[in-house]
């Protein structure tokens, strides 16, 4: 059993520590409420620019070299990510110098100098970075799916953003985008692994305790009305056609989570799962094929995403859309035997995830900062334990509606209308 504690600083920060008692190593993760839905069209991009920025140099640590020295000189690793709505960085070592893990982390929050020479280096190597994604259609469909789900709002844009803004954004914007985000009372400190709990308060306190609080940026609410299948195609030429078809569901703190994760376990949540087995295996129709179930502080989805023949394309959709048709419809036959299976799949998957102190500390700090409560393993565990066959089913009748289909298309296609005629449940 992993158990946490929670404190919160008297400006707001909160410090979450978890003691794994056999590990010798220990992940320290800082996480702000900030990611790429808070942005605009003239500063898009900037939460996964400044994420670029933060190892980049302080007033302590003048440039990239020295801060990967240090960190090079405890055998440690570090690293960052962004979404829609965070950004984490998190320093890795042994156990013994997560002092100076915070030591350098409270340093980038609060000193980073974001140097304009740097800042125009580092724009090159974003630009790349789009490109890369641009030429990956197996990730980049999951960001056409996501533009056709929310539109031309920050939730339906690019995390990596536009190249023409990138191009223009100067120190000035980031400033100003710290000051409208990185507020004590925004972050989350996780410090997990072989440590001591009182201790890594103490040092928490000690690097942190010093940040200001104030009133930050909200979120823009999405409003989602929906009333008709819909269809997104980038046009591409590509030896593979990729998809993504999905339908729109409930945020992150719903309980309907729960049952929404085994469904999408079913679908598409391993090798032995339904459309594996009928897309893949008994067709030959795609080399990969899955589903995911995600879920925002105010939106939800479930997509199942595939690499699909061009010249059997059609066949593959439908294929897809016949296995959301049974469970739409109430026809999916569903056993208690695959409901197990697929249970056993995400406990599994769970526990291998937690199995590292970086996994721990990022699933401590999301649930901290965007499901407002701290959902242990256990508990999490626990909930997938009881979703039963008719909360699958009522999942599905539910959110499986014509209305609420899209797919988007990444491949050399102009002909919407051959499409459109298979989006039918």
């Amino acid at each position: 059993m992993i158990k946490h504690t929670r404190k919160i600083l008297n400006n707001g920060l909160r410090v979450i520590t978890i003691p794994m008692a056999s590990f010798e190593s220990a992940t320290v993760m800082v996480m702000v409420g900030a990611g790429s839905r808070y942005e605009t069209p003239k500063n898009n991009g900037i939460s996964h620019f400044l994420e670029h920025m933060a190892f980049k140099g302080t007033t302590k640590r003048p440039n990239a070299k020295i801060i990967a020295e240090v960190i090079d000189g405890i055998g440690g690793e570090f690293n960052a990510f962004t979404s829609k709505e965070v950004t984490g960085y998190y320093v890795k070592s042994a156990a013994a110098h997560v002092d100076l893990c915070l030591d350098i982390l409270s340093d980038m929050l609060q000193n980073s100098k974001l140097e304009k020479q740097e800042i125009e280096r580092e724009k090159g190597v974003i630009l790349e970075e789009i490109n890369l994604y641009e030429d990956t259609p197996a990730r980049k469909i999951g960001d056409i799916y996501e533009g056709l789900l929310y539109g031309d709002t920050p939730m339906g844009w690019d995390i990596a953003g536009r190249k023409e803004v990138i191009k223009a954004i100067t120190r000035e914007d980031f400033v100003s985008y710290m000051g409208s985000l990185y507020s004590a009372d925004n972050i989350t400190v996780v410090i997990a692994g072989g440590i001591d709990t009182e201790k890594s308060e103490e040092m928490a306190e000690k690097y942190l305790g010093n940040m200001k609080p104030f009133d930050t940026l909200r979120y823009k609410k999405l409003h989602q009305n929906q009333v008709k299948p819909s269809l997104s195609i980038k046009e591409k030429k590509t030896e593979q056609v990729h998809i993504a078809a999905g339908f729109r569901t409930v945020p992150i703190d719903s309980e309907e989570k729960h049952p929404l994760s085994v469904l999408a376990a079913i679908l598409g949540g391993g090798m032995s799962s339904r459309l594996f087995s009928e897309v893949r295996e008994k067709r030959g129709l795609a080399y990969y094929v899955r589903t995911s179930s995600e879920h925002f502080q105010d939106a939800g989805n479930i997509v199942s995403t595939a690499g699909l023949d061009p010249k059997r394309l059609e066949e593959g959709i439908s294929v897809i859309l016949e296995e959301y048709s049974k469970f739409a419809n109430g026809k999916a036959n569903l056993s208690e035997k695959e409901l197990d299976k697929a249970k056993e799949y995400l406990k599994g998957h769970l526990v291998l995830e937690l199995e590292d102190s970086r996994s721990v500390a990022g699933f401590y700090a999301q649930a901290e900062l965007l499901e407002k409560k701290i959902e242990t393993s256990e508990e999490l565990i626990e909930k997938i334990n009881k979703v039963s066959l008719k909360d699958v089913e009522e999942a599905a009748q539910k959110y499986f509606k014509n209305e609420s289909l899209n797919l988007a298309i990444i491949g050399n296609f102009t002909n919407r209308q051959k499409f459109e005629k298979l989006l039918s449940l």
